[in-house]
């Protein structure tokens, strides 16, 4: 099975880099400069699972797929930030053929219409991932530390031969891949909890330890994810209970300094993902009335885009 992998960077270059150290067939998409950056040092990967040093790793640029360099792939793994989902889907379109799935594995499920608008539903899987990387300066990827998890499957839950592929093709990576049967609902409980830790940090500037620890924190982080479930439940994807208690457990430890990456995008004056991650979810509210605090979460996401373009960081 020929892969290619939309982009080397943190998140799709890891698991990539993963697949090429277990002897698949993995192409990636790169931006020029990138494919010289590769071509002189190689794809490294540093991290606390075993580091990784792929020398000559094989790339494309969108220019060669547009001139037809990129047919036979029968799986492309799409990890973008969602701002740039537009551009990825027009970069990768000449791959796309026949028999191509697509395997995205952004946050949040706003991409999924796009994606289906872009290639038909009957090419788009579910997918979803968790790890903590980052590009280091010299353009390799850094581990911060050993979770590194990809879930998978097909849309509807059946076992499909082209799902048993990609199965077979994840199987003796080191990382921890999973398919699963019910990828929409596990897709719709990560974004429930992402949207609240997101919403709730970045609204707050603070870690989880410090706003629970703080009068009113701990009702505003339960309300919030409160008002995430009840999105989901509406739209049909009740979070099961399990999911749903692990989850409070995590975003209201006493003392956790966790955070949402898109809070650290903030501190750093970087883009953000706040239509993606918050916006959405209260589009799919049936009543945007009942998700006051996402709305409140939303706003001040969105005043943050709107001084960052003035130049104001």
């Amino acid at each position: 099975m020929r892969v290619l992998v939309v982009g080397a960077g943190a998140t799709g270059g890891y698991f990539g880099a993963r697949l090429a150290e277990a002897g698949r067939d993995v192409t990636f998409l790169v931006r020029p400069g990138r494919a010289d950056k590769l071509a002189a040092t190689g794809l490294v990967v540093k991290s606390p699972n075993g580091d990784i040093h792929i020398p000559n790793p094989q790339t494309l640029t969108a220019a060669d797929l547009a001139a037809g360099k990129g047919e036979g792939f029968a799986l492309v793994l799409l990890s973008c930030k969602a701002y740039d989902l537009d551009g990825a889907i027009a970069d990768v379109t000449p791959a796309v053929g026949a028999g191509t799935a697509v395997l995205p594995i952004l946050n949040g499920l706003r991409h999924l219409d796009a994606l289906d608008a872009a290639f038909g539903q009957e090419r788009v899987l579910g997918g979803s991932c968790a790890i903590v990387s980052t590009l280091g300066p010299a353009g390799e990827i850094r581990q911060m530390n050993e979770l590194h998890t990809f879930t998978y499957g097909e849309r509807d839950g059946t076992r499909s031969e082209r799902i048993l592929a990609v199965e077979a093709l994840m199987e003796g990576a080191k990382f921890q891949p999973r398919l699963s049967e019910t990828i929409v609902l596990e897709m719709w409980e990560k974004w429930v909890f992402l949207a609240t830790l997101a919403g709730s940090t970045c609204l707050m500037r603070a870690t989880i330890g410090d706003i629970v620890g703080s009068p009113g924190g701990l009702t505003f982080v339960n309300g919030l994810y409160d008002e995430c479930i009840a999105v989901a439940t509406d739209a049909g994807h009740t979070p099961r209970e399990k999911p749903v208690r692990n989850g409070r457990g995590i975003l209201t430890a006493e003392g956790s300094a966790f955070t949402a990456s898109m809070l650290r995008d903030i501190e750093n004056g970087a883009r953000i993902e706040a239509d993606h991650i918050v916006g959405n979810l209260i589009a799919r509210a049936r009543d945007a009335s009942a998700c006051p605090l996402l709305g409140q979460a939303y706003t001040h996401l969105k005043a943050y885009e709107r001084r960052r373009q003035r130049g104001q960081g």
